[in-house]
């Protein structure tokens, strides 16, 4: 792999980690499996069968779960100490060179947190919405969003890099606007269960 091609697969694997990292297992797994890719000599365990059986299980788990309203944001706040560390074991992973293997970690970790950060915090959000089929949509398209961004970052790693910075940049804008959502939701269940009234919780930033 050259060095494109690195960043891209380390990247990937800790920004697809933070939105569903046993689906992030399970594609490279199968891929290493069925000789679609050479994973790195540090990611080749993820092709162990017990692994992609428990890779599978938790998948088919998270699968039911993260399209549950409520259910799914009990269920991201327990990931939310599994999907960041895990995220940068794998990107250290892909990288395999001990002295970059901290710096590659720091990386994938932080990716990992921001991916991770868009989906629980908007999936906050979502369950305010009376009806599942939000939930539905918005799960199914993170599971394609992880496994078409991890094939692209595959074999096309420039692609896929430019995807990721526009999904930074988007996240970044995004972010700010979650937090405010989340804070008019927690105010609007304080009010709810009879509370002192919250003070107006204005615009959203830059609104």
């Amino acid at each position: 792999m050259d060095i494109i091609d690195t960043i891209a697969l380390s990247m990937g694997v800790g920004w697809a980690s933070g939105l569903n990292l046993y689906a992030a297992i399970l594609t490279l797994g199968y891929l290493g499996t069925t000789g679609h890719i050479a994973l790195p000599p540090d990611l080749q365990i993820l092709t162990d069968p017990l692994v992609l059986v428990a890779a599978g299980i938790m998948y088919c788990i998270e699968f039911f779960v993260d399209k549950t309203p409520g259910v799914d944001t009990g269920w991201d706040v327990v990931h939310t100490f599994i999907r960041i560390p895990a995220g940068a074991v794998l990107a250290a992973g892909a990288v395999g060179d001990v002295s970059q293997a901290a710096e590659i970690a720091a990386r994938g970790g932080t990716l990992a947190a921001g991916s991770h950060a868009v989906k629980a915090g908007s999936r906050v959000l979502i369950n305010t919405t009376p009806e599942p089929f939000t939930n539905w949509a918005a799960s199914l398209s993170e599971d394609l969003l992880v496994i078409g961004g991890l094939w692209t970052a595959l074999h096309h790693p420039s692609v896929f890099l430019a995807g990721l910075v526009l999904f930074l940049l988007v996240s970044a804008w995004l972010l700010p606007r979650i937090s405010w959502g989340i804070k008019r939701v927690f105010r609007s269940i304080a009010t709810f269960f009879g509370r002192r009234a919250p003070r107006d919780a204005g615009s959203p930033p830059g609104g």
